[in-house]
């Protein structure tokens, strides 16, 4: 398998996601670990982000509310390459109205290679690592061969069905619209 280098660089952009039962574990967290994280760029699904703000005493990039498409608009961030690493403190044991966006969220990290810590103690160990106040080469997949995998199987399958399946002759004397 082949692989891309990306640079997670010393400012790291960091999303910041808690559930509605563990956010005031996140902000009790962020307060502790504030003088770290106000160095960084912060991220943060709505809620959070307003909670944040005023427990950090400082600006943080707001998206929808998680329900509301939150967790999707730093999911497509992660794949843009805008997000470098998570801290989600998710409620396993509440049903959330939202869990398959929570889940393509958690996917999408492990997709691009990006650390997620889930809970405190992960969180702790993320943001007290070496590689947090210098320069990370992220390793992800090179995707391109799937991509074009993908675009020649579909092209190829309309290919046959063309082939099979030929557009019927219209005679010289019909007017297409």
């Amino acid at each position: 398998m082949d692989y891309t280098v990306r640079l997670i660089h010393q400012k790291k952009r960091i999303a910041l996601v808690a559930h509605d039962n563990k956010k005031q574990d996140l902000l009790e967290w962020a307060k502790w670990n504030r003088t770290l994280l106000v160095e960084h760029e912060l991220y943060a699904t709505g809620t959070t982000g307003k909670l944040l703000e005023e427990v950090l005493g400082t600006s943080v990039n707001k998206f929808q509310s998680g329900p509301l498409g939150g967790d999707q608009q730093i999911g497509a961030r992660i794949a843009e390459d805008g997000i470098d690493f998570m801290i989600f403190f998710w409620d396993p044991l509440s049903q959330q109205p939202h869990d398959t966006d929570v889940k393509a969220l958690l996917r999408i990290a492990v997709v691009w290679n990006i650390p997620v810590a889930c809970n405190r103690a992960s969180a702790d160990f993320m943001i007290s690592s070496a590689l947090m106040t210098g320069e990370y080469e992220r390793l992800i997949v090179d995707y391109q061969p799937y991509r074009e995998r993908q675009v020649e199987s579909l092209v190829g399958d309309k290919m046959d069905d063309l082939t099979e399946n030929p557009a019927p002759d219209i005679p010289d004397s019909v007017t297409m619209p």
